[in-house]
């Protein structure tokens, strides 16, 4: 693993978007997530989302660094009332630990509890992560998964 990250969450700014629109083009990384936008390469649709996340005030998005260089993103909102989360760390720095220390971290800054995160049944990181930080899955379902183009089963699980 090396040494530890200097792990920090700080407000996402547009400064942010070039270096996060990249860890999102990562096949890879895509095909683990699964639930993607329809084509992730597509920058003017990417911007748009991120444009309306930013000017929601009920969106609390923030971008991971990791010794000041920027390597993630974790972010709430909300569905029907209840807090969701999602976070992608840049697949260059799987296996460092910095995914599970900033959802730790964002945890500890944003008290909305239940908060309820979506995984793909496959995607063993993701899990682990939740897992390892309490969250306990609480149902499954059928989503189509646009990176895949088939319906894939999603966990879903809740921190009370």
């Amino acid at each position: 693993m090396g040494e530890p990250h200097v792990v920090t969450l700080r407000a996402t700014r547009d400064g942010d978007l070039d270096a996060l629109f990249a860890f999102e083009q990562d096949e890879a990384a895509v095909q683990m997530a699964a639930f993607t936008p329809p084509d992730p390469t597509d920058r003017a649709t990417f911007d748009a989302h991120w444009r309306r996340l930013l000017a929601d005030p009920s969106v609390d998005a923030r971008t991971v660094r990791a010794d000041g260089a920027v390597v993630g993103s974790v972010a709430r909102w909300y569905d029907e009332g209840t807090a969701e989360m999602t976070y992608w760390i840049d697949p260059a720095h799987w296996g460092e630990g910095i995914g599970s220390r900033a959802v730790r971290l964002f945890l500890d800054a944003v008290h909305d509890r239940p908060v309820r995160v979506r995984v793909a049944a496959d995607n063993a990181r993701s899990i682990a992560i939740v897992e390892k930080l309490g969250f306990v899955q609480v149902a499954t379902e059928l989503s189509f998964a646009n990176a895949r183009g088939i319906e894939v089963e999603e966990r879903i699980y809740r921190l009370d």
